[in-house]
């Protein structure tokens, strides 16, 4: 069996080892899930902030526009319970940055996320032919419920530990993510910092401790990437910021834009935005809250307090303020078409095997 016909395109029905990466926030629109689905590989729905509505709405959009396979990703969260003082505490950090933008001082959400067990109930509701998952882990009896719905389940590991408790619990997949991944990082289990692998040593130990295929994530923007993750091991590669520039991403115009200026050494890990560990292109909010990033509340209780400094920032052209979240590999991102890159990168890959 070769590289590229392998137990992941069998087992999906693809043509190419390739997965488009689910990137919340409004980044993979149902163009893009189905453009890249319509071109051979997955194409992946990013719900994890959605309401059940509008999960409903872009998944029917996604099978209006493909019938081919594609993901859908959602978080895995416990209900946040944050004290008054934590929040308070939080926007005391924030409220210069408001100000800046003339905004009001903040003051506590009505609610920090949506309900993560509805949102699992709809997916089941949904059941598209593959359900990925970040953050954390389902249970068995919850992925027993997937894979009764006819879904393929998969699961993110950013250390062998993690891969072999995704293996465990009976999921189909099981995607290795590298620390050069833009976004948020997937780790569930031990310190996140310690569990910041890079791709090329990770993939290897990932592939060698778990009997289920491993797509492999992080810093991967060309076809040698892809090429090189198949020799470690991977039976696919998901690739995320290499599809940010293309004209179906949703992101807007002033992240494509610094996506573009960017360097081999513009991104770095930050909490300060979400209260996760997540890989963006640094700027000034960064820097103001480095001091205190330690401090800030977890994840999803910081996304939600700085949310209307985004939204702002976004307003006003203002991007030191935003999560521009990119990989390592952002410096080598391409404005093409989602297809047309997706037959760029299997020519590049297969240029690498010739």
């Amino acid at each position: 069996m070769s590289l590229i016909d392998n137990a992941f395109t069998t087992l999906l029905g693809l043509r190419h080892p390739l997965i488009q990466a689910p990137m919340a926030g409004g980044a993979t629109t149902p163009e893009l899930v189905a453009a890249v689905s319509n071109a051979g590989a997955l194409g992946s729905f990013a719900a994890a902030t959605l309401s059940p509505a509008a999960m409903r709405e872009g998944v029917a959009r996604v099978r209006a526009l493909t019938d081919r396979p594609f993901n859908v990703n959602l978080f895995i969260l416990d209900d946040p319970a944050p004290s008054d003082e934590e929040v308070a505490r939080a926007q005391a950090r924030l409220d210069p940055l408001r100000a800046e933008l003339g905004l009001p001082p903040g003051s506590r959400p009505a609610r920090f996320c949506e309900d993560n067990r509805a949102q699992i109930e709809t997916l089941l509701e949904l059941a598209p032919p593959v359900v990925s998952f970040t953050f954390g882990i389902l249970d068995a009896a919850t992925l027993a419920r997937f894979r009764q719905a006819g879904c393929l389940v998969m699961g993110t590991a950013t250390t062998v530990a993690e891969a072999q408790a995704w293996e465990a619990v009976g999921a189909d997949l099981v995607c290795a993510q590298g620390c050069e991944a833009g976004g948020h990082r997937g780790t569930f289990l031990g310190d996140p910092q310690q569990a910041c692998i890079g791709l090329m040593a990770l993939l290897p130990q990932v592939a060698a401790a778990v009997n289920i295929p491993v797509v492999a994530a992080g810093g991967i923007m060309d076809g040698r990437g892809i090429a090189a993750s198949l020799l470690l091991g991977a039976q696919a590669a998901q690739l995320g910021t290499a599809f940010l520039c293309c004209p179906e991403s949703g992101i807007s115009a002033l992240w494509k834009e610094q996506i573009l200026a960017a360097r081999d050494d513009s991104t770095r890990l930050t909490r300060a935005f979400s209260g996760r560990y997540a890989r963006g292109i640094a700027n000034d909010f960064m820097r103001h809250l480095a001091a205190a990033e330690d401090q800030v509340p977890a994840y999803p209780v910081q996304n939600a307090l700085t949310g209307d400094i985004r939204q702002a920032a976004a307003r006003q052209g203002r991007s030191e303020y935003l999560s521009l979240w990119a990989g390592q590999g952002a410096a080598m991102a391409r404005t093409l078409p989602a297809a047309e890159l997706v037959q760029v990168l299997m020519t590049e890959l297969a240029s690498c095997r010739a």
